[in-house]
């Protein structure tokens, strides 16, 4: 009887360690996590708020030629068609942007945001079977579903309304759907967070005008890149959401009144608005935002040495220069941003703003370009986030302010 007993507890064992479970190893798990980031970025809707191409090629000659580059491959910079299939990015947001050197000559700002628009168009007249203008989120969506790449517009710098109301309608009709209410300095229209010597203390009696013409017509309101003045003149006085279109979080680099404070994300989620992630490392990190600063001092002293030097040498340098001295964000930096907007306020509040093509080399490790959509959201995915949360993310939560804004303006 005892033999029959230790035969069986044997038998037992072997076949317990036959058929036991495999233990999940680490490597697998991130495999896994992976490919489901993967296949999020090509399910959900994906929009960023602030890609920079339209100003990134006429700076390189392409507006002045009247061409653009074969969009519909892959270019150079972070973003294309390729990049963008790749990673998922559905709807980015051409900014046209508009210098405020432009600001001294009347009507230059306005001519430029008229170019820059007029090229936008003729990307998607070009490549009509990759990219389409898109007015509203229906449209967006309906381009998604056709797997064609959605490119709606915001202006980044109220500049190009000049001193005239009735551009606000002007532009509308021309396609744009926010209007950054200014950018690196004071304008018509309020005070920036880049200008020391606050000219209104806010908006001016014209900014408020436009804020108001903003909600009548149906364009977002973006205070990203105002003073904490105005931001919070511009939150009392609109009568719907606003976003940040590029805008991270104070909290991480103190002082820099660019990003946003926990007492403005709190507001600007009451209202129901959205702060969408910047991804450039002197947005993500305070030490990024101190070396930079270093960087600067770098570049002169590179200039004094080799005033021959081209700015594709000044380009190697200044990378090299960065990775010696660990300039660079990281993805989790941008998903440690995310995290805290959503541990203060909750996941309905936080979107995407990378500023692709408008921060030089200063974007994060694996999140370089287009492509690097995936490996954020796989970021997101290891700490637990939802899918549905990750949707938010990823477009809903800008959806909702765009279609808030567009029901408001269509009921006056």
């Amino acid at each position: 009887m005892r033999k029959l007993l230790v035969a069986i507890l044997l038998a037992s064992a072997v076949f317990y360690s036959c058929n036991k479970p495999k233990e999940t190893t680490q490597e697998e798990i991130q495999v896994d996590l992976k490919t489901q980031a993967e296949t999020l970025a090509k399910k959900f809707i994906i929009t960023d708020g602030h890609i920079d191409l339209p100003y990134k090629l006429a700076e390189e000659g392409y507006m002045a030629k009247g061409e653009i580059p074969n969009l519909s491959g892959e270019i150079e910079g972070n973003f294309d068609f390729e990049k963008s299939k790749k990673g998922g990015l559905d709807v980015p947001f051409m900014s046209i942007y508009l210098p405020a050197s432009l600001q001294k000559t009347s009507g230059a700002s306005k001519a430029l945001a008229d170019s820059l628009i007029n090229m936008v168009e003729q990307i998607v007249s070009t490549y009509p079977n990759h990219f389409a203008l898109a007015g509203t989120p229906t449209e967006a969506i309906q381009n998604f579903e056709k797997g064609l790449v959605s490119l709606p517009m915001g202006m980044e710098n109220g500049s190009g309304i000049e001193d005239n109301i009735e551009n606000v309608k002007y532009f509308y009709d021309r396609g744009i759907r926010y209007v950054t209410l200014t950018h690196s300095k004071n304008n018509l229209i309020c005070d920036s967070s880049y200008d020391p010597t606050r000219q209104w203390n806010g908006l001016s009696p014209f900014g408020r005008e436009v804020v108001k013409e903003m909600n009548a017509q149906g364009i977002m309101v973006d205070i990203a890149h105002v003073s904490d003045s105005t931001f919070y003149q511009v939150l009392e006085m609109t009568d719907v959401p606003c976003i940040a279109s590029h805008s991270s979080v104070r909290n991480f680099t103190p002082g820099f009144e660019r990003n946003m404070s926990d007492d403005m994300i709190k507001l600007l989620a009451k209202k129901n608005g959205v702060i969408q992630i910047n991804f450039g490392s002197t947005f993500l990190l305070d030490k990024s935002r101190k070396k930079y600063d270093t960087l600067k001092l770098v570049k002169k002293e590179f200039q004094a040495q080799n005033p021959n030097a081209s700015d594709s040498a000044w380009s190697i340098y200044e990378n090299e220069w960065m990775e010696a001295h660990d300039f660079f964000a990281d993805v989790k930096d941008a998903a440690d941003h995310i995290d805290y907007v959503v541990k203060l306020v909750g996941v309905d509040y936080v979107g995407l703003g990378s500023d692709f093509d408008g921060v030089g080399n200063s974007l994060p490790t694996r999140l370089k370009t287009a492509a690097d959509y995936p490996k954020l959201i796989e970021e997101l995915l290891e700490r637990g986030y939802a899918e549905e949360d990750i949707e938010k993310i990823c477009y809903k939560n800008v959806f909702r302010v765009w279609d808030a804004v567009l029901t408001a303006a269509s009921k006056q």
